[in-house]
């Protein structure tokens, strides 16, 4: 399990778990439940270089980043320690 502290949204951690270079499991920590469970479920099973593709560079309304835009942050961290 990995664990991500975020930045500048809702959510105050992110948790994941990866096999085989792709996500099996993400959880959210604070935020919007309803819309942050739906990321969970699209990007679980997604290849993380994908999921990043996808995800990174979305804003929250006025906000430089979002919670999808953390996860890419949070994955791209996991991938510069492997």
């Amino acid at each position: 399990m990995y664990t991500f502290e975020t930045t500048g949204v809702c959510a105050k951690k992110i948790t994941f778990e990866i096999e085989d270079n792709k996500i099996v499991k993400v959880n959210f920590i604070g935020g919007c439940p309803g819309n942050l469970l739906g990321v969970s479920k699209l990007v679980e099973g997604m290849e993380i270089h994908e999921a990043i593709h996808r995800l990174k560079g979305i804003n929250c309304g006025n906000k430089p980043t979002s919670c999808p835009d953390q996860l890419a942050k949070a994955l791209e961290s996991y991938l510069s320690t492997k």
